[in-house]
C-alpha cells in the first residue's frame, strides 16, 4: 500500500497529489498493519516495528498510529462482536481491506470520542475508495452508519435537538 494519494486532474489528465493530515497517514499505516496481520499473521509489536521502517513513516501522527494499531489488534474479538450484527455476511467473507477498515473505524468510534463520528466515517470511506474494491466504500459507509447509530447515539442526536429547539 502506498501512502501517497493521487488523483487525476480531468482537465490536464495529470496526477495531482493531495495533502494528507498526519492522522490520515497514520490510518493508512494502521490499515496496512491490520491487513498484514489478517493475511500473514504476526504480533502487533512486530508489525508496528516493520511499518516504522518505512521512509514515509516520518509523516505519521505516531501517537495516534500506535494507539490505533495496538488497540485494534488487542481487541479484535470485541470489535468483531460489535461489527458482526451490522453485516449482511460473516466477517470472514469480507475482503481483508474492508475488514481492516471496519476494525480501525469501529475502534475509533468507541475509543476516540474527541473525533466526530462523521470524520471517522469519511476517513473510512476515503481509505476504502483508495485501497478497497470498486464499491467497497459503499459497504463500509453503510456498516459504519449503523455502528455510529449504536455507538454515538448521543452525538448523532445532539445536532437534531439543537435544530428542533430553535
Amino acid at each position: 500500500m502506498s501512502s501517497t494519494l493521487t488523483d487525476t486532474n480531468p482537465t490536464t489528465n495529470q496526477k495531482t497529489e493531495k495533502h494528507k493530515s498526519r492522522r490520515r497517514i497514520a490510518r493508512e499505516f494502521v490499515l496496512q498493519g491490520i491487513y498484514q496481520w489478517r493475511v500473514a499473521g504476526g504480533t502487533a509489536n512486530f508489525i508496528e516495528q516493520q511499518l516504522r521502517e518505512s521512509e514515509e513513516f516520518k509523516h505519521v501522527d505516531e501517537k495516534h498510529f500506535t494507539n490505533l494499531l495496538q488497540g485494534v489488534l488487542k481487541d479484535v474479538e470485541g470489535l468483531e462482536k460489535c461489527i458482526q450484527p451490522c453485516l449482511d455476511r460473516p466477517l470472514n467473507e469480507l475482503s481483508p481491506v474492508e475488514f481492516a477498515i471496519l476494525l480501525l473505524s469501529t475502534f475509533e468510534l468507541i475509543h476516540h470520542l474527541e473525533i466526530p463520528y462523521r470524520a471517522i466515517i469519511n476517513e473510512a470511506i476515503e481509505l476504502a475508495r483508495t485501497y478497497g474494491g470498486s464499491d467497497g466504500y459503499k459497504y463500509v459507509n453503510g456498516v459504519l452508519d449503523k455502528l455510529a447509530i449504536q455507538l454515538r447515539a448521543v452525538e448523532i442526536a445532539a445536532p437534531r435537538l439543537t435544530r428542533n429547539q430553535v
